[in-house]
C-alpha cells in the first residue's frame, strides 16, 4: 500500500513538472520599440524551442529579419489585434496559430523560410489572415483554413510557396484563399479536394479574375501543385524570372482594346513610368538589369468608357533561370544472371552551357548500383539486387542548378516485373502463375483432373 502511494505521489509530481515545462511562455512586449523578434528585451522571456511564443500587443507586432528564430509554438492574435512579419531569416516552430482568443492575427510572409513541424492553423480561436508575397512556408503536417467553422480565415498567396506535407483543409464557413503569383504544393493527390474548394468559391485566382491551374504528379512528382494565371495572361509570368536585357512584356486582351501600361522597380505604383497611353497594343519592350525585380500593370478600357479598369500588379525578377532537367520515365526491369544493365538518359534545357552529374540517392544495399559514366547525360547503370533504386541527375550552369530523379524497380524475373503493373491479369490456364501457359500447367491440370472440393461431390467412378 505504501509503495503504491509513493508511486502515485511521484507520478503526480512528474506530471506537475511536465506541466511546468509545457507552460513556459514568452510574451511579446516590444518594450524597445524596434519591433525585432531578435531583441531579448522585447519578450517577457526570450523564446526557445521550449517556449510558447505569444505575439500580442497590437501593431506592428514582431518582425523576424535576418536571424534564425525558434519556438515550440507561436500564437498570433490576442487582444488587441497583432501581427508577425517574416522579412528574411527563418522561423523554426512546431505549431503556428494565426488568430487566437477571439482576436485577429496576421502573418506577413515577405521572404525567408518558416518551417513548421506540425500544423499551421489560420483562424484558430479567432480570425486570421496570412499575407504571403515571397519566401517559403513548409508545413510538415496540416494546413487548416480556418481551424473551426466559428471563425474566419483568409490566405493571400500572392507570392512565394506553401508546401503542405500532409492535409490541406478548408472550413465550410469562413475559409478562403486568393492565389496570384504564389504556389501551393500538397503532398499526394489532393486534386479532388482542391477542386471542390475551387467550385465552392473558397479558392479564387486573382480575386476571381483568372484561372486556377491544378495538377498532380506533373509539376512536382507525387504532389499536387496549385497555381493561378490572370485573364490578361501576362508574360513574363507573374512572380517568375526573365533573362536580363531586352524583355518583351505581353498580355492578352480582346482585339482593339486600348490599354495603359505602367512599369517600375518598386511595388509603389506612384513611382512607375507609363509605357503605353491608351493604345490598342498587346506588347511593349523594356530593358531589365540583372538581379532586379520589376513591377508592371496593364489597365484596360471598355468601349465608350473614359476611365480604365485597373489591372493587378504583376512582377518578375530579371535573373538567370535554373536548368530544367528531365530524367525521363521510371523503369521496371528484372535481373538476368544476377544483374541488369539499364540505360539512363536525361534532357537539360538551359541557355548556358551546363555540367551534369548522376548520383545514387537510394538503393537496396550500398554499392549495388554502379553508374558507367556519371558525367554523361546518356549512360548506363548496372544493378545487382532486387528492389527500388532512385537515381538523380543534376545540371549546373555555373550559377544555378536543376535536378530530377528516376526510379528503377528491379524484380527477380520478368513475370514478377509484369505483375507489378496495376493492369496485370494472369492468363486463363496459367495454373502455376509463371506468366506462361505450358506443359507444367497441363501436368497440374492432369494431376487434379476430376478432383472435387464441393460440399456434395459426385462419385468420379460413376462418371
Amino acid at each position: 500500500m505504501c509503495t503504491r502511494l509513493s508511486y502515485l505521489i511521484s507520478f503526480v509530481f512528474v506530471l506537475s513538472l511536465v506541466a511546468n515545462v509545457q507552460a513556459q511562455t514568452a510574451t511579446w512586449t516590444d518594450a524597445t520599440g524596434d519591433h525585432l523578434w531578435s531583441t531579448p528585451d522585447n519578450w517577457s522571456e526570450f523564446p526557445t524551442l521550449d517556449h510558447w511564443a505569444k505575439v500580442r500587443g497590437g501593431a506592428p507586432g514582431a518582425t523576424i529579419a535576418n536571424e534564425g528564430a525558434e519556438a515550440s509554438k507561436v500564437s498570433i492574435g490576442y487582444e488587441p489585434e497583432s501581427a508577425l512579419t517574416v522579412h528574411g531569416g527563418s522561423l523554426t516552430v512546431n505549431d503556428v496559430q494565426v488568430g487566437r482568443n477571439s482576436a485577429h492575427g496576421t502573418l506577413n510572409m515577405i521572404d525567408g523560410t518558416i518551417t513548421i513541424g506540425r500544423d499551421l492553423d489560420v483562424g484558430y480561436t479567432g480570425s486570421g489572415t496570412v499575407n504571403m508575397t515571397g519566401g517559403t512556408i513548409i508545413v510538415n503536417r496540416d494546413l487548416t483554413i480556418p481551424d473551426d467553422n466559428a471563425h474566419t480565415a483568409h490566405v493571400n498567396l500572392h507570392g512565394g510557396t506553401i508546401i503542405v506535407n500532409d492535409d490541406f483543409v478548408m472550413g465550410e464557413v469562413g475559409g478562403t484563399m486568393d492565389i496570384t503569383a504564389g504556389t501551393l504544393i500538397i503532398d499526394g493527390n489532393a486534386v479532388s479536394a482542391v477542386q471542390g474548394y475551387i467550385d465552392s468559391g473558397w479558392i479564387t485566382p486573382y480575386d476571381a479574375n483568372g484561372t486556377v491551374q491544378l495538377d498532380y504528379d506533373v509539376s512536382n512528382e507525387g504532389q499536387t501543385t496549385v497555381k493561378a494565371i490572370h485573364k490578361l495572361n501576362p508574360n513574363p509570368a507573374d512572380g517568375g524570372n526573365a533573362f536580363p536585357g531586352t524583355i518583351t512584356l505581353e498580355w492578352t486582351v480582346d482585339a482593339g482594346t486600348p490599354v495603359d501600361v505602367w512599369f517600375g522597380t518598386s511595388s509603389d505604383w506612384n513611382t512607375w513610368e507609363q509605357l503605353v497611353d491608351k493604345k490598342a497594343v498587346t506588347s511593349v519592350s523594356v530593358t531589365a538589369e540583372a538581379k532586379q525585380r520589376y513591377f508592371w500593370a496593364v489597365d484596360t478600357y471598355a468601349p465608350g468608357v473614359e476611365d480604365p479598369n485597373y489591372g493587378p500588379i504583376f512582377s518578375f525578377l530579371a535573373d538567370n533561370v535554373p536548368p530544367i532537367v528531365d530524367a525521363a520515365d521510371d523503369v521496371t526491369t528484372w535481373l538476368e544472371d544476377g544483374s541488369r544493365e539499364v540505360a539512363i538518359s536525361a534532357t537539360v534545357d538551359d541557355s548556358d552551357p551546363t555540367t551534369t552529374l548522376w548520383t545514387v540517392v537510394s538503393e537496396p544495399n550500398e554499392g549495388t548500383a554502379v553508374i558507367a559514366d556519371a558525367a554523361q547525360l546518356d549512360t548506363t547503370v548496372t544493378l545487382t539486387e532486387t528492389g527500388a533504386y532512385v537515381l538523380q541527375i543534376e545540371a549546373s550552369d555555373g550559377e544555378y542548378t536543376g535536378s530530377d530523379t528516376v526510379t528503377i524497380t528491379v524484380f527477380a524475373d520478368s513475370c514478377l516485373a509484369a505483375q507489378s503493373s496495376p493492369e496485370f491479369e494472369f492468363i486463363v490456364g496459367d495454373l502455376n502463375h509463371d506468366c506462361i501457359v505450358d506443359d507444367l500447367d497441363m501436368e497440374l491440370l492432369q494431376e487434379n483432373w476430376l478432383e472435387c472440393n464441393a460440399l456434395d461431390c459426385p462419385d468420379p467412378n460413376a462418371l
